[in-house]
């Protein structure tokens, strides 16, 4: 038989070193084992739980829609259109309803279109649209030409939108255009005013440009919107002013269903010499008895949506619908019967649904 000679003297000795040191390494091993696992599972939780803080602090915004079209009645208002929809709108003034140029024989006004705009927004991203649109233009002073033929070129940029949290308490936007006429000028010197709105002398005498920035907020169901104007007109008649500063305010209440109410306001800070200057008959008065007052605009109407329709029955004192007509001149007043009927409606289309489906 084979001896082990080992310095513990004996080979039984040898063999229980030998377990009792094999048995004490699997029992260290499988403490170390238990550490790391025990350790590996406090590092996964305190990750989850700092996530799960983390979420819990910053929460993803729900973003409020304030209005339901991009304009309402002589105001444009906060919202966009989505990026890659057009929006393809067509609004209508129609003439006075009652007072002297109103009443059965015009058929209150219908028998008379005013002013009409066709015009298109795009929606190039979730902040930016592009819009582009004619219009007819209307007559407002007697014994004068007014401008005609209008075109209209503007930007429309969101600068932030109402959400749950403290962060975003306003929808902000900012609208600028720039408006072209393309009437032939006038150049006959036997009118009573050779000084008309359409004697142009170079290109630059035929545009306009306005400004606006739109604030406004949702407060319940009650939307509300405040929008400081400017618009600078390159070329006006002897004695009116070029820049206009206005200050326009927006309202729409739901009643009931897919029903509004909708309200828009705009008062234009016009100089006193002009004001007096187009009182004056003699002067800026055009052969008016009584010369001309101007009056701020005001619009009331119905906001119906449908499926893909956004229509509007308004009924306002204003007679142009670019801002770059109505905000410097509105000769209409509510008190003599000069408000009319005025309609709006829009139709959206998804230029891009065969995109968004393939993502689907």
């Amino acid at each position: 038989m084979l001896r082990i000679q080992t310095r513990f003297g004996s080979p039984f000795k040898a063999t229980r070193f030998f377990v009792l040191s094999f048995s004490g390494k699997r029992l260290f091993m499988r403490k170390i084992k238990c550490l790391l696992l025990l350790l590996a599972g406090f590092n996964a939780f305190s990750q989850q739980t700092d996530s799960s803080h983390l979420v819990a602090e910053k929460p993803k915004p729900e973003y409020t829609w304030i209005f339901s079209s991009p304009k309402l009645i002589n105001a444009n208002t906060v919202e966009m259109i989505p990026a890659g929809f057009l929006e393809f709108k067509v609004a209508h003034n129609f003439g006075d309803i009652a007072g002297d140029n109103g009443g059965i024989e015009n058929f209150f006004g219908l028998d008379n279109a005013q002013d009409i705009r066709i015009g298109f927004q795009y929606g190039v991203s979730k902040k930016v649209n592009l819009i582009a649109a004619r219009a007819k233009g209307a007559d407002q002073f007697p014994n004068t030409i007014e401008l005609r033929q209008l075109y209209e070129l503007g930007i429309k940029y969101r600068l932030m939108q109402q959400a749950n949290d403290p962060a975003h308490p306003f929808s902000i936007s900012l609208f600028g255009n720039i408006v072209a006429c393309a009437m032939k000028a006038q150049s006959d010197t036997t009118l009573l005013w050779k000084k008309t709105d359409n004697s142009f002398e170079t290109f630059s005498d035929r545009l306009s440009e306005t400004l606006q920035l739109m604030i406004a907020r949702k407060f319940g169901k009650v939307s509300l919107q405040l929008s400081p104007t400017v618009v600078y007109r390159h070329y006006v008649m002897e004695g009116d002013q070029n820049a206009i500063f206005a200050l326009g305010g927006a309202i729409r209440l739901p009643v009931v269903g897919k029903f509004s109410v909708i309200a828009d306001y705009f008062h234009s800070f016009l100089s006193q010499s002009t004001i007096d200057f187009f009182k004056d008959p003699a002067k800026g008065g055009l052969g008016s008895p009584d010369g001309v007052r101007f009056y701020d605009a005001f619009g009331i109407g119905a906001e119906f949506l449908t499926e893909g329709h956004v229509f509007h029955l308004n009924f306002t004192n204003a007679i142009e619908i670019l801002e770059n007509r109505l905000i410097p001149r509105n000769t209409k007043s509510w008190g003599k019967g000069e408000y009319r009927w005025a309609f709006t409606i829009s139709r959206d289309f998804d230029l891009l649904w065969k995109k968004r489906n393939r993502k689907k």
